[in-house]
């Protein structure tokens, strides 16, 4: 069997029960030590590396390297979800440990949007769990940042993958772009499609490319979400553990039973029938019908 997304670029919009839907291009999707520019696969910077100096010089009592060092993790981005999690959660540490209220709360907000069952570890001094716990209260009631990606099921091989991608809640306000991440089951390299958040509408129509396959097969996919500046702040299921859109498989007509063999055989059988008609209404009889008498 041979699967694949269409080489084909589609470049008009497609509509499916009246709605517009954008046709999404796919690119290769990037190695996981590098990331979309925009323009093509860029190797990340020395953020990892900034956050965990950053860290050792927190537990080493030193606030000020410390925050040298988070402060340049910040700017050496885009960061994956990972380890933008890492950094929120030591800037928060390092700005409970001089009493910076105000910081804290903001680090540590932000940290529980990128990550809402997040956890401080029960060493750390309680300056920061203090501050962390009181975060994590004022937020509860904010909620957390969502994203729902959904299809119609009954979708087949060889058609337009038709999905919906909507932003459920985003109290940060930081999601900026997507990128989803496709390919069908089977195959070991995921194709990327970008698609803008940061538009006044939450819910956006999309149509995939169709797949060659010679029968059904099942699309597997993932998402994830970045701010203005490229760090990842929300996923939505993963590379590991996709989710899958089941496609089913429409074997071709036999030949006697396309269209045109159709329309072919039922000409040449009207014409047949108009044959026979008109022999049997026109064409002359061999003999004369009568009587005939003798006298």
């Amino acid at each position: 069997m041979r699967t694949g997304f269409f080489a084909l670029a589609v470049l008009a919009a497609c509509h499916a029960g009246g709605t517009p839907r954008s046709v999404l291009v796919l690119r290769g999707a990037c190695a996981p030590v590098e990331f979309w520019d925009g323009q093509a696969c860029k190797p990340r910077g020395d953020a990892v590396a900034k956050i965990a100096e950053g860290k050792a010089a927190l537990d080493a009592a030193n606030v000020d390297s410390a925050k040298v060092a988070l402060d340049a993790a910040a700017q050496a981005g885009p960061l994956d979800h990972e380890a933008n999690i890492e950094l929120w959660e030591q800037r928060g540490i390092a700005a409970s440990y001089i009493e910076d209220d105000a910081g804290a709360r903001a680090a540590f907000e932000m940290l529980l949007a990128l990550d809402p069952g997040h956890f401080l570890s029960y060493q750390l001094s309680t300056k920061a769990t203090f501050r962390f716990e009181k975060a994590r209260n004022e937020t509860t009631s904010k909620g957390a940042p969502a994203v729902e990606v959904d299809w119609a099921f009954g979708q087949r091989v060889g058609a337009p993958v038709a999905i919906d991608i909507s932003v459920l809640a985003d109290p940060k306000q930081f999601l900026h772009t997507a990128t989803l991440f496709v390919r069908t089951r089977g195959e070991t390299a995921w194709h990327a499609a970008d698609v803008p958040l940061a538009e006044p509408a939450k819910d956006h129509h999309l149509v995939l490319p169709a797949i060659y396959a010679d029968k059904a097969v099942s699309l597997e996919l993932y998402l994830k979400a970045y701010d203005a500046r490229g760090n990842e702040v929300l996923t939505w299921a993963q590379p590991t553990r996709p989710r899958e859109i089941p496609l089913r498989y429409d074997p071709p007509r036999p030949w006697w039973q396309k269209w045109w063999v159709i329309t072919i055989a039922g000409s040449v059988a009207v014409a047949g029938t108009a044959g026979i008609v008109y022999e049997v209404t026109r064409t002359p009889p061999s003999t004369v019908g009568g009587t005939a008498m003798v006298h």
